[in-house]
């Protein structure tokens, strides 16, 4: 028999939650004071004084037993949306998020290019619509280069759905003679000038894959190596990737081969772009589907294809997102990036091969859309899911629950420092609807709790405060709350970013909740069990598979 270890006078958290149960905001905690585990398995939890315990001490002299000193033990967590390559390659490139206007921009970007005069392009992220008011244009950023090279420089926005070149970089991606593509955004100023600005499927469609194959596999190795250390550090131990491609498969398996394996559960949907033709369009579905019988919860549980991610529609503070009506500043109804004619076959044919499937919807009109196609279309033994879900009608709210719809939410994107545009482009009516998470747990929808890291930052405490709170992480000092009647209970949130993922992705038969026989996979917080001091909580251990993977 291995070794066992027992952690004692703790406190350990006992969900009780279900995905789909309705907590409320005031459901007290469950606390067990210690946790038996053994090999990558709890054995038991519950108190000092058990006979599992004490039949354990006996038979073992030299147990290890970890006094925890009154810290609570959680689940690990698992980030029930992310980006695993980006978020890697990101933790690499120039973070422009507490840049203010322009001018903070073209400071930072040319310190940072006297700082690395050997890097072949400037690779940076995190810039709002809102810092450049007057619309960002690739001649802003053409005389930064202080060595002389004009590097190309490449700016992600903070949501990932635009990406901002000079016009070094615009050379270099070849941009002047792309196509339009469905659903994208090549701009143009009113002499058919490229700007610099490409956003939503020609971003991903062009830029993304450029990126990808500019970077060698030993790069992308890396990048994911630093995710995976940052995501210990915070305390997860799962995470599911919602755009998974060719490149980063390629990597997650080169990074497999060399180590082993990867000390972290990842669940991967794959992403579908808008191509010209139907049968184009499928095809993507199919190499999923593919993928899926080679890599799945029989062959690979720690690392597989579990189904395909559409992004539906954009983002508000881009203007982009499929609203019933028109923005409040400039009175346009945006085209959605997907019809409902052109997204049918792509759930039918997921759903025939098996997977499922999750659809990126954040204004109201995409949610309808959406929420009809997952109604009519989508096998609900499948789990299917809505990503953010960030302006949603009512009616919207309660189908999510009457047909089982996995909410699956990320509260780090209700913070109210970088919602500050939302009145102007929206209105005040339209803002009272936003992140009504507290109608759908309600209304009874599984609740996933996610980051969408790198857009936003990851960790797991800092998006349980905004999804309880209602105030900034960013900005703690800020006073403003956004929507706090649609607040969720400290428990409902603590289970949906643990349990909730884990059975978002099918995976809650064995992680997610502490109990015997699931894996010994959980975090060590010193932390007060109340939402407005989750600021303070530090994470001090991270437990995967039954061993310590990160200590503070």
């Amino acid at each position: 028999m291995s070794p066992a270890t027992l952690f004692k006078n703790g406190r350990v958290f006992l969900s009780g939650v279900k995905p789909g149960t309705n907590a409320g905001l005031h459901r007290p905690p469950t606390f067990s004071e210690c946790i038996l585990i053994r090999d990558d398995k709890i054995e038991h939890v519950g108190s000092f004084d058990d006979e599992a315990v004490s039949s354990a001490l006996a038979a073992e002299p030299s147990i290890t037993v970890h006094d925890l000193a009154g810290k609570t033990v959680l689940p690990g967590f698992v980030d029930g949306h992310m980006h695993l390559m980006l978020l890697g390659q990101a933790l690499n490139k120039l973070d422009l998020g507490k840049c203010k206007n322009l001018n903070d921009i073209r400071s930072a970007l040319k310190k940072y290019a006297e700082a690395y005069p050997d890097m072949p392009r400037i690779l940076a992220r995190g810039y709002m619509h809102i810092m450049v008011p007057g619309g960002a244009k690739a001649a802003d950023l053409d005389d930064l280069d202080p060595t002389g090279k004009n590097r190309p420089i490449l700016i992600d926005s903070k949501d990932l759905h635009s990406t901002w070149c000079n016009t070094a970089g615009i050379k270099e991606l070849g941009a002047e003679s792309w196509p339009d593509v469905p659903g994208g955004i090549i701009e143009r100023d009113a002499d058919g000038k490229l700007t610099g600005i490409f956003s939503e499927a020609a971003n991903i469609t062009y830029v993304w894959p450029y990126l990808a194959s500019v970077a060698s596999v030993e790069e992308r190795i890396a990048a994911i190596r630093s995710a995976v250390k940052a995501y210990h550090e915070s305390g997860y131990t799962g995470m599911i990737d919602m755009a998974m491609d060719e490149g980063a498969w390629d990597a997650v398996q080169a990074l497999i081969k060399a180590d082993g394996s990867i000390p972290m559960r990842i669940a991967a949907y794959w992403l579908i772009k808008p191509l010209k033709t139907k049968a184009e369009t499928v095809a993507q579905v199919d190499r999923a589907i593919e993928l899926a019988e080679q890599y799945n919860a029989s062959t690979t549980p720690d690392c597989r294809i579990v189904g395909i991610k559409v992004i539906c529609d954009g983002i508000i503070d881009a203007c982009t997102a499929g609203l019933s009506e028109p923005y409040a500043h400039n009175q346009h109804v945006e085209v959605p990036l997907w019809t409902h004619e052109q997204l049918q076959p792509v759930v039918q044919r997921a759903t025939e091969g098996g997977l499922q499937i999750a659809l990126h919807a954040i204004g109201d009109a995409t949610i309808t859309m959406v929420v009809d196609i997952l109604s009519d279309f989508a096998d609900p033994e499948k789990r299917p899911r809505c990503e953010h879900i960030e302006l949603s009608s009512e009616k919207d709210a309660t189908r999510l629950g009457a047909k089982r719809i996995t909410a699956s939410i990320q509260p780090v994107h209700a913070d109210p420092a970088i919602l500050k545009a939302w009145p102007r482009l929206l209105g005040e009516h339209r803002c009272e609807r936003a992140f009504a998470y507290r109608e759908f747990a309600d209304k009874g929808a599984p609740l996933a709790l996610g980051s969408d890291a790198p857009t936003a930052p990851h960790t797991p405490l800092g998006n349980i405060y905004v999804g309880t709170t209602r105030r900034s992480y960013r900005e703690p000092e800020l006073q403003t709350t956004v929507n706090p009647h649609f607040a969720l209970g400290l428990c409902e949130a603590v289970a949906a970013a643990t349990e909730g993922a884990a059975y978002s992705c099918f995976d809650d038969h064995r992680i997610g909740v502490l109990q015997k026989g699931h894996k010994a996979d959980f975090v060590v917080v010193d932390m007060e069990w109340e939402k407005e001091k989750l600021m303070d909580a530090k994470v001090t251990e991270t437990w995967y598979n039954g061993a310590k993977v990160s200590s503070a």
